[in-house]
């Protein structure tokens, strides 16, 4: 049985519109069933930076602790909804990963540093502190290795993430037009399991807008999903997260919802 934990956390994103991921978590969590899920009272309040280049810092580690008391020693592979996209970050910290293979889907590769980042939020430094770089009090240690990575759908990168990028393993949207090719890049990896990470915005926006940045020829929901159904024929999954959903309004979230819907479906 899939256990859902719901971290309505928004302190993390860079966007202006930031609150929204709230409201985003608590409509998908509207549709899972009740007594498998949890939802983690996460602080409301902003945070301070504590000196260091991250915005926010002291609400993120408030989360990354309830996160594991939530996840340390549990059994079942979980299924965590953001909220952004550093929910990743604390549900990896809190499990084991030393024979872990990491499929990161989305259209940011978020492998900025404190001193690259433009936006100084953590969410686009997420997949660099899961590789252990970045703020010691949030970084994986010890991280996990470039060549256990797979990057699905980035196409919205920043200069200062392309060294990075470049030692990684990297489908593009149209690579799924081969059922098998994210299971054949995961296996590659010679990890024993994955985790599974779902940023929204690796949709296509033609066919899904409820997040904070679109950025245009994404994936579609169901290539996405028959993707992870092969990869989970294949190899067996940790857990996944999904974040980044941020609709205006409770009508927008009804209508990206079936997407959703489906993606959870193909990990849980």
């Amino acid at each position: 049985m899939t256990r859902f934990l719901i971290v309505p956390q928004w302190q993390g994103s860079p966007s202006a519109r930031a609150m929204l991921l709230t409201d985003g978590a608590a409509a998908i969590a509207g549709d899972l069933p009740r007594r498998d899920t949890t939802i983690l009272d996460v602080p409301l309040e902003a945070g301070d930076s504590l000196g260091t280049g991250i915005r926010r810092l002291s609400a993120l580690l408030r989360t990354r602790e309830l996160v594991a008391e939530q996840l340390s020693g549990a059994a079942d592979a979980p299924v965590v909804i953001g909220g952004d996209c550093s929910v990743s970050v604390f549900a990896l910290a809190a499990v084991d990963t030393s024979d872990l293979a990491v499929l990161w889907c989305d259209a940011h590769p978020d492998l900025n540093e404190p001193s690259t980042s433009p936006s100084g939020a953590f969410a686009g430094m997420a997949l660099r502190a899961v590789m252990g770089d970045g703020e010691p009090q949030l970084a994986l240690d010890p991280g996990i290795p470039a060549e256990r990575i797979v990057l699905l759908g980035a196409r919205s990168i920043d200069d200062t993430e392309r060294d990075v990028l470049d030692g990684l393993t990297q489908l593009s949207p149209t690579d799924l037009d081969d059922t098998d090719a994210v299971a054949a890049a995961v296996r590659a990896t010679g990890a024993t399991r994955v985790w599974v990470h779902i940023d929204v915005d690796v949709l296509d926006p033609a066919e899904f807008e409820g997040v904070s940045e679109a950025a245009p020829f994404g994936v579609t929901a169901n290539g996405l999903a028959a993707a992870l159904r092969r990869l989970r024929d294949e190899v067996p999954l940790a857990g996944a997260t999904i974040a980044g959903f941020a609709p205006r309004s409770p009508a927008d979230a009804v209508l990206d919802l079936g997407a959703i819907l489906r993606l959870i479906g193909a990990v849980a």
